[in-house]
């Protein structure tokens, strides 16, 4: 009865017309990002970040979070339509809705595709609702060594789920922790890393960090890479699926739900990896899997699914422990804590208006979502045709008028065109800068938890293993990182020559 009326008391917050434009701003901006490729939910929140700073917490949470969930959406259009995924969690619908497009199915797909990201994010909120609370009372009994080991773990899962070599990930981990310690020390106030610029002695900033990550690097990496996109043309037409498609559907729908919220959660784990997981699942149940690539409906179904309940489900660790669990997450907590507001254990006893606010707010974002995203898809359509060399000089002016209204500060100009050639060279060379951005916003909470449970034992680090959460966590990491080195290992042996090349 409780939950019911705290539900009642969010849709109360989020009805208010001026969190409900900011919802439905979030969502087409989200939209349009997604239908767009090669900008990502990452690099229009760090766009539009600087301006949630002039707006209240609740309005500002509920636009950015509304720009995640709507470019889910969005990258099934384009993935059906053009065969480019617009968001990264939308490649594996490349596979069988764009052979839908090409049988004369496009309607069909993208049908399904919007009523299915609908269903899983329905879902997905109930799992919220009933989840967040019980985790944040659970959570309550934390003390800095359970923060501090937790965290530990979820940058390592992150590494360990990271697309490319663990080892990289792990580097750009340590890269970003290290640069989250530059400025004062956070206990006797003495300048850290900053080469006597006084400028660094606040630290360097997410936004110009995160802008110049994944948005300046990614215009270089598209400027050099120009994209063919050949537009599915012909009159796309039945968008809402027939009974048979929902039939086929409709186990692809519950199971790319259920693999979504439980990944999101995960750390490291979020939209892309679900969408990849639900669709090998989805392989492994059909009783046709040589079909899939070839256009099912299920192929769609499944990895639409997956992705829009695991970007729900990643709301759970943020709100309730404090832990964002993807660099989308890292953000938002940012964005949080520049408004005064710490995530974590406290935040829905002291701001029930933003938690509920928020929660309520997805369901409303995803109802006109369903709404709006069909009726648009020929708007989309062209907005495709805009030229890159059009939309990327926007872009890039956009970024360089976020990243200086922060603090009228030039020099976060100059720090984020250094960010973006470093993360322009870090992805040439398959460095992925997720873990670094989320390292970068939990070290200075990793250092408080470390420095504090030192203080409580003494200097001693067996408090670590004298209490039960952080002797886990630690065994937890040990385990991932000797699976790893045990795969490494094994790998090694079956290639012909690398014992050889090993003793060099």
């Amino acid at each position: 009865m409780e939950t019911l009326q705290n539900l009642i008391f969010g849709f109360q917050v989020t009805l208010q017309p001026i969190n409900l434009f900011y919802c439905l701003i979030g969502v087409l901006i989200g939209t349009l990002i997604g239908v767009l490729p090669g900008i990502g939910p990452v690099g229009a929140m760090s766009l539009l970040l600087p301006a949630t700073f002039h707006v209240s917490p609740v309005g500002a949470v509920i636009m950015l979070s509304g720009i995640y969930y709507g470019a889910q959406y969005g990258g099934s259009t384009t993935s059906i339509l053009v065969n480019i995924p617009g968001e990264a969690s939308s490649v594996v619908t490349c596979l069988d809705g764009y052979q839908m497009a090409r049988q004369g199915r496009a309607g069909p797909a993208l049908g399904i595709a919007a009523f299915g990201s609908f269903i899983a994010a329905t879902l997905a909120i109930i799992g919220l609702i009933f989840m967040a609370s019980p985790l944040s009372n659970g959570a309550l009994g934390f003390g800095p060594p359970e923060y501090c080991t937790l965290m530990c773990v979820g940058l390592v899962v992150l590494t360990f789920l990271a697309q490319g070599s663990m080892y990289k990930g792990l580097m750009m981990a340590l890269f970003g922790l290290l640069i989250s310690y530059i400025g004062l020390d956070l206990f006797n106030a003495k300048p850290r890393f900053t080469f006597g610029a006084q400028e660094l002695q606040e630290g360097v900033g997410i936004v110009p960090l995160v802008m110049g990550l994944f948005g300046i690097s990614e215009i270089l990496l598209n400027l050099e890479q120009p994209l063919r996109r050949e537009i599915y043309k012909a009159k796309i037409k039945g968008l809402f699926p027939t009974f048979q498609d929902w039939m086929d559907a409709k186990g692809a729908i519950l199971r790319g739900s259920l693999v979504g919220f439980f990944l999101g959660i995960l750390p490291g784990g979020g939209a892309v990896l679900a969408s990849f997981a639900s669709y090998a699942i989805e392989k492994k149940f059909s009783k046709y899997p040589e079909k899939f690539g070839t256009g099912v409906i299920e192929g769609v179904a499944a990895p639409e699914a997956a992705n829009n309940a695991a970007a729900q489900a990643s709301f759970i660790p943020l709100l309730s422990l404090g832990i964002p669990p993807n660099v989308v997450m890292a953000l938002l907590f940012g964005g949080l804590l520049i408004h005064g507001i710490q995530p974590g254990p406290l935040l829905i006893q002291k701001h029930p208006d933003l938690f509920w606010g928020v929660v309520a707010s997805m369901y409303v974002g995803n109802m006109m979502l369903l709404a709006l995203n069909l009726p648009l898809i020929g708007m989309w359509v062209r907005v495709l045709k805009i030229p890159y060399h059009l939309l990327f000089p926007l872009i890039l002016l956009l970024c360089i008028i976020g990243v200086y209204s922060v603090n009228n500060s030039t020099f976060d100009i100059y720090l984020m065109v250094l960010f973006g050639v470093i993360g322009y060279f870090m992805q040439k060379f398959d460095f992925e800068p997720a873990p670094l951005a989320l390292a970068y916003v939990l070290g200075p909470m990793l250092e408080v938890s470390l420095r504090q449970s030192l203080i409580m034992s003494e200097g001693s680090f067996l408090i670590f293993i004298h209490r039960p959460i952080p002797l886990v966590s630690l065994l937890l990491i040990v385990g991932l990182l000797i699976a790893q080195i045990f795969s490494y290992w094994r790998k090694k042996r079956h290639v012909p020559g690398a014992s050889a090349l090993g003793t060099i």
